[in-house]
């Protein structure tokens, strides 16, 4: 007989539990393209032409696009209501946050 999700959770040791629970919530933080953030955002794609002014069929080009201008980019998630912020991670440096890319009025 197959276990449900909240026994096998149940029956884990403290430590591990919370372990998968901090890999779960990491998994669900990534998100898989542009067109996934939109819809976690509860926008259509006619929504966020309104909101670029550009046509709903450019909104739909933009998420099928594999490489854009960050400004574009940039654009895309402030009108999902988002922020961009662009993660930079040097060995031996640690990881930077780069502010301004993208942005045309910086």
């Amino acid at each position: 007989m197959a276990r449900k999700l909240d026994e096998m959770m149940a029956a884990l040791p403290e430590a591990r539990r919370r372990k998968v629970e901090a890999r779960s919530a990491e998994l669900i933080a990534e998100v898989e393209g542009l067109k996934a953030l939109r819809q976690l955002a509860e926008r259509s794609q006619e929504e966020m032409a309104t909101l670029l002014n550009i046509k709903q069929p450019s909104v739909h080009k933009i998420e099928k696009q594999t490489d854009l201008y960050l400004s574009t980019l940039r654009r895309f998630v402030e009108a999902a209501g988002g922020k961009l912020e662009l993660r930079v991670e040097l060995p031996g440096k640690g990881v930077m946050h780069l502010t301004g890319v993208g942005d045309l009025n910086a």
